[in-house]
């Protein structure tokens, strides 16, 4: 949770003024004071403060009462805190009816300060979750959520729009990391199916045969260690949508087997003899060329033909870096939440570095520096220091290759150097590479690379 909260304490009296402010710091709150009413609106005009305690009564034109009402004009969901040393039941009402949270009565208790302004975080911690987790609920995964101002990016989500009441089957193309799932789900939240099921499947993460049960299931006995029938990602999909990403890892048989669904709408559970007729939508994704792959007798036309019916392309970061201080600004908006830091601006100097980067790993790898930034960075602003590690993933300027390396000894190569770099994370590496994970660990293993 966000730990950097800040105060304002409002008091005329100086004494009193610092000696709040100093317990609220020594509990690790950071904390400004004004000495008027007046001055405090001032602040408060260039700051949302998460609290402000402020003084009820204050020489200058401008009481404790009409300082609150102000603050509240431009911070409407401020938690104004009320103190006096002229404590009556009317001014309390009046605090209270005009928007104040709480009442205290000086000589204030630090413990009972303390105790208090917990609480309030603790409900505003709640509170800023909640509106997160709406904002996820309500746009995570609709067209206008993919966030860009790149004219062939529009026209894809303009594209994703008119099909997502579709049933035609939707190929997705673009590099690791571009967003193909992002731009799938959309697709499927945008129509007529979105209060169905969207199962997405990663092709490329399971072997043959495992990958089969995944698809279509299995029965009982079908298998050691089937202990009982299962139903398979299609028939959870059934009515709604199924995304198999990486479609161009499959191996032949399942090729020929997913034609068959595409074809007829039907399959059979791995060892059952009874057909399963399911109403599924379905997206593909792949990293790989699929005409490529078809030319050279890797993946069958007839299915590339079949999953082709109406094709989108990501284009890679690379090709529209004006996405690229947008993406940063609310990756930061996001992770500030989720990792506890307030982190809320960057500077020029880092938004260059980002967009003379190249982005291998596209806006998962973007994602992943701003993180990796975000947690070592001491301050609360980016600056091209904080990613200063973007310079050593360069890989290939500090690569030596001998003559007569092969492309299986250079590919070793890279991916040690790339590990070597990102001290062994696996999910970094893959991104600065533009692969997926689970092909990075395949390569570890056939290359018997050291972690």
């Amino acid at each position: 949770m966000r730990t950097h909260w800040q105060i304002l304490v409002v008091d005329d009296e100086e004494v009193m003024c610092e000696s709040l402010a100093a317990w609220l710091r020594e509990d690790g709150y950071l904390v400004d004071t004004a000495p008027s009413g007046h001055e405090a609106v001032e602040k408060a005009r260039e700051r949302d403060y998460a609290i402000y305690f402020v003084d009820l009564k204050m020489p200058g034109g401008m009481d404790g009462i009409e300082t609150m009402m102000q603050i509240r004009r431009l911070h409407p969901e401020a938690s104004i805190i009320i103190i006096t040393a002229y404590a009556t039941v009317d001014t309390a009402i009046t605090a209270m009816k005009e928007g104040a949270q709480e009442y205290i009565v000086k000589p204030c208790n630090p413990e009972e300060i303390s105790l208090l302004v917990s609480r309030i975080i603790k409900v505003k911690n709640l509170q800023r979750e909640n509106t997160i987790l709406r904002k996820k609920l309500s746009r995570q995964y609709s067209v206008h959520d993919v966030i860009s101002k790149n004219p062939k990016m529009h026209d894809i989500l303009r594209l994703a729009h008119e099909i997502s009441s579709l049933r035609s089957t939707v190929l997705i193309q673009g590099e690791s990391g571009t967003g193909k799932e992002m731009v799938a789900r959309a697709i499927h939240n945008s129509g007529e199916r979105a209060a169905k099921a969207f199962v997405a499947v990663s092709c490329a993460a399971l072997a043959e045969t495992l990958l089969e049960s995944e698809l279509f299931g299995h029965e009982k006995g079908a298998f050691t260690g089937a202990n009982q029938q299962k139903q398979g990602k299609f028939e959870m999909a059934d009515g709604g949508t199924i995304f198999l990403d990486e479609i161009g890892d499959i191996s032949a048989k399942l090729q020929v087997d997913l034609l068959r669904v595409l074809q007829e709408r039907c399959f059979y559970r791995v060892g059952g003899s009874e057909e399963v007729r399911v109403d599924v939508r379905v997206i593909a994704a792949t990293h790989v060329n699929l005409q490529q792959a078809v030319a050279d007798g890797k993946f069958r036309d007839d299915l590339f033909y079949r999953l082709n019916v109406i094709e989108i392309r990501i284009p890679p970061l690379r090709e529209r870096r004006e996405d690229i201080p947008l993406l940063a600004h609310h990756f930061m908006e996001r992770l500030s939440h989720e990792l506890g830091k307030e982190v809320g601006d960057i500077s020029e100097g880092a938004l260059k570095v980002l967009m003379d980067y190249n982005w291998p790993g596209n806006v998962r790898e973007l994602e992943n520096a701003v993180e990796r930034a975000m947690v070592t960075c001491r301050s609360q602003s980016l600056t091209e220091d904080d990613f200063s590690f973007l310079a050593q993933n360069g890989v290939t300027k500090h690569l030596a290759i001998p003559a007569g390396m092969t492309l299986a000894e250079m590919e070793k190569l890279l991916i040690q150097a790339t590990l070597q770099r990102t001290s062994g994370n696996i999910k970094e590496s893959a991104a600065v590479l533009g692969i997926d994970r689970s092909t990075i660990y395949e390569k570890i293993k056939k290359y018997e690379i050291p972690r």
